[in-house]
């Protein structure tokens, strides 16, 4: 699925959507250019689940935990990291349920993953012309995913 977003605030909308439909146990792979909306989209996730804390990108702190909404939201962000790095975080506890509960798991720059969990949606962002492009691809039992805007 390709939708096509003006501006921030129209992607924060999209994010508030996602936010509202996953189940706990998503994980969602955020790929694209510094800028791109990423953090904007895992904002809207979080205002989707009710979560009143401000979300801010966990760049330097890799990890920000936020229990207080519908399901948790875990938002990673990868973007310091080499994959070599990334492979000693056990990251799975997230996807798994291991030592927390199940929630939606946001990764930024995903790509820096060397493993991937069996179910996720892949998110990239580009930029258009005019705003921004994304790209939504479910795989594994997100494969039929259908996303209520």
């Amino acid at each position: 699925m390709k939708i096509s977003l003006p501006n921030a605030e129209a992607t924060r909308c999209l994010g508030m959507a996602l936010g509202r439909s996953l189940p706990p146990g998503s994980v969602i792979l955020l790929e694209g250019d510094l800028g791109a909306g990423k953090t904007s989209l895992v904002q809207g996730i979080g205002a989707g689940l009710g979560i009143k804390d401000s979300i801010d990108s966990p760049t330097f702190t890799l990890i920000n935990e936020y229990l207080d909404g519908r399901v948790p939201l875990y938002h990673l962000d990868l973007y310091r990291l080499e994959i070599r790095e990334v492979e000693t975080l056990n990251l799975e506890a997230y996807w798994e349920g291991i030592e927390m509960p199940l929630g939606i798991v946001a990764i930024e720059w995903a790509e820096r993953l060397k493993y991937k969990p069996d179910h996720y949606l892949q998110v990239c962002l580009t930029y258009q012309d005019r705003g921004r492009q994304i790209e939504i691809v479910g795989t594994g039992e997100l494969a039929d995913f259908k996303l209520e805007i």
